[in-house]
C-alpha cells in the first residue's frame, strides 16, 4: 500500500545519504525511482542530490508553484515508477504536499520526502508542517550537537561566524552556514534565556 513518508531532521544529519541509499535499493532490484529537488538548491548542482559523503544522483525538479500531482502523473505516463524521492521537503508550499498526498492515494505511489522540520529561529518550515500533519509515516534522522545529547535544532551563522537571529526562513548554505544544536546550546547560541510568549 503506498503511504506519504516524511523523513527529518536538522542540518548535515544525513537525509540525502539515506534518500539516495533508498532511491539505489530500487533500482538495484529492478525498479524504478523518480528523483526531485527543489530547483533553487543547486548546491551540488542543478538537477542533482548530492550528500556531504560524496554520492549524488542527477533528479528531476520542483518550483514554487508547480503543480507536483501533474508532474508525477506526466512522469508514470512515461513508464512505472516505484518511489517517489523528495529531497529538500521543507521547501515544498503546503498545497504541494497536498499534491503530493493526492499522488499517494489516487496514483497508489509511494512518495518518500526527506526535509528540515525546523528553521533557524526554531519555526517549523509550511512544507514541513504540513508533511507533519498529512504523512502517514514519519522518521526522524538523527545526529548529534557538540555535547552528545540529539540535535534538534539549528542556527545560521553569518561571514563572520557570528549567530544570525533575523532574516529571510530560506538561505541556501551548508557546513559553512548552519550548526545542528540540542535545544540547550540553541538557546544559549540565540540568546534565549526567557519563556517564550506566544505573539
Amino acid at each position: 500500500m503506498a503511504k506519504l513518508y516524511f523523513h527529518y531532521s536538522t542540518m548535515n544529519a544525513g537525509k540525502s545519504t539515506v534518500l539516495l541509499q533508498a532511491a539505489h535499493n530500487y533500482e538495484e532490484r529492478g525498479m524504478v525511482p523518480y528523483l526531485l529537488t527543489a530547483q533553487f538548491d543547486k548546491r551540488a548542482g542543478e538537477g542533482r542530490i548530492g550528500s556531504r559523503i560524496g554520492i549524488g544522483k542527477e533528479a528531476d525538479t520542483y518550483a514554487p508553484g508547480e503543480d507536483l500531482l501533474a508532474k508525477i502523473e506526466a512522469r508514470l505516463a512515461t513508464g512505472p515508477v516505484a518511489c517517489v524521492f523528495v529531497d529538500e521537503a521543507q521547501f515544498l508550499e503546503a498545497e504541494q504536499v497536498w499534491q503530493l498526498a493526492r499522488a499517494v492515494d489516487d496514483l497508489k505511489v509511494p512518495v518518500m520526502c526527506f526535509g528540515l522540520r525546523v528553521d533557524f529561529r526554531g519555526e517549523l518550515f509550511p512544507g514541513s508542517a504540513t508533511l507533519l500533519a498529512l504523512a502517514d509515516e514519519m522518521r526522524e534522522v538523527r545526529t548529534i550537537c557538540h555535547c552528545g545529547k540529539k540535535a534538534t535544532m539549528v542556527v545560521r551563522k553569518d561571514a563572520s561566524g557570528q549567530v544570525v537571529k533575523d532574516g529571510a526562513q530560506v538561505q541556501i548554505g551548508g557546513n559553512e552556514t548552519y550548526v545542528s544544536l540540542c535545544r540547550k546550546h540553541w538557546r544559549e547560541a540565540v540568546g534565549d534565556r526567557e519563556p517564550r510568549t506566544a505573539t
